[in-house]
């Protein structure tokens, strides 16, 4: 274990160019299982000033006002009144994947790949403590924009936040990066003021800023023009924000605009669901589930259970009891987690796993944990008795 180092993340606002492009995707996903539960979707949004393009594979009952979500959503995040020309590009699942996919008794794992999901002890959000106070910072930023508790503000913004660790334990806050995007008549000097007293100073309570803390904001100096208008957006693109800011591994697979058979997703979700709960029951301090797919095949590949020497119990135990206690097939997650209920578009912004009321946050297996520690051998597990 190192002595002393500095971990670090970032999050952006729901405003930011490539977070509103995945709030579109998620909110196109999310009209589709609203009519179709069984909808198969894979939906990007590429856009830039003047320009918003989706596309993607689409099969469902009935295709949404694809236009009309965009707009909406465009709107409801603060560019009501930036003008936009809309092109829609999409087309049905390949029947190749289908196949592979929708089968008679089971769904198949919609691509291949590996999934990651992590917790830690750290905080009440069980995340990293960095991965927690910039996504404080940014959300923060909203509500004050959107209720009005400081004049100027505009959609755009981003965080990063640098904390001090002593050992495992997080000391001090060495640095913070706050940058939003303003109104052009406003005092540059008293938006700083107002943001460290109004914004950073109310986020910052579990670890302390000091004398040495280095807060930058907007240290580029001027940040008028935001959005689409200044910078290119794509979904996809904030995969650490998305998840555990840097500080566990992450497969590279997307989240947003894909609907519970394509595993990027739900097999982050499903591994941070495991993570979670083997932390929260108290098996470990901290815990790396990684789940791997093939296209075409229900079961995973592979499962892994890695408490970086945190565990009460052997890693392979609780292997066999994440195997034994989780049905990790596209259709048993999907059940588990609700993944097709339309409910993504309200969870893509601020971190995935940092909405208490997210399926996939519940702690609701704590209790079995706990009980499994607390008896010296369980239930039979594979036919056979398995041993703490």
């Amino acid at each position: 274990m190192r002595d002393n180092y500095i971990l670090t993340a970032e999050s952006v606002t729901e405003g930011h160019p490539d977070k509103l492009c995945d709030t579109i995707s998620d909110s196109v996903l999310d009209a589709c299982l609203q009519s179709d539960p069984h909808a198969r979707v894979a939906c990007e949004t590429l856009a830039t000033a003047g320009k918003i393009v989706v596309a993607g594979e689409i099969t469902t009952k009935e295709l949404p006002d694809i236009p009309a979500i965009i707009s909406k959503t465009v709107c409801e995040t603060g560019y009501g009144a930036v003008q936009y020309e809309i092109e829609v590009l999409t087309h049905n699942q390949s029947r190749d994947i289908a196949g592979a996919v929708s089968k008679r008794n089971e769904t198949g794992a919609g691509d291949q790949g590996i999934m990651y999901g992590y917790a830690c002890n750290e905080t009440a959000e069980l995340l990293p403590l960095p991965v927690v106070l910039a996504h404080r910072l940014t959300k923060a930023l909203t509500l004050s924009r959107v209720h009005g508790y400081i004049d100027g503000l505009r959609p755009d913004g981003k965080a990063q936040v640098s904390v001090e660790y002593h050992g495992d334990q997080p000391v001090r806050v060495s640095a913070i990066v706050l940058s939003c995007q303003h109104d052009e008549d406003v005092d540059f000097h008293e938006l700083c003021n107002t943001l460290r007293e109004d914004v950073i100073e109310p986020s910052i309570w579990e670890v302390p800023m000091d004398a040495r803390t280095q807060i930058l904001i907007n240290p580029s100096g001027r940040f008028v023009e935001g959005g689409f208008e200044a910078d290119t957006g794509l979904t996809g693109r904030k995969l650490m924000v998305d998840t555990y800011g840097g500080l566990a591994p992450h497969g590279g697979g997307a989240l947003s605009g894909k609907d519970g058979t394509k595993v990027d997703r739900s097999g982050a979700y499903m591994a941070r669901y495991i993570a979670k709960n083997l932390v929260a029951g108290r098996l470990a301090d901290r815990c790396t589930v990684t789940l791997a797919y093939a296209i075409g095949k229900a079961e995973p590949v592979a499962v892994d259970i890695d408490t970086h020497g945190t565990g009460k119990y052997s890693e392979h135990l609780l292997e066999r009891a994440v195997r034994a206690l989780f049905d990790l097939t596209p259709d048993g997650m999907m059940e588990t987690l609700k993944l097709d209920h339309p409910i993504f578009a309200q969870f893509c912004n601020y971190g995935h796993f940092t909405h208490e009321d997210a399926p996939w946050e519940q702690t609701d297996l704590g209790i079995l944990w706990l009980n499994i520690a607390s008896k010296k051998s369980v239930a039979p597990l594979d036919g056979k008795e398995w041993c703490a």
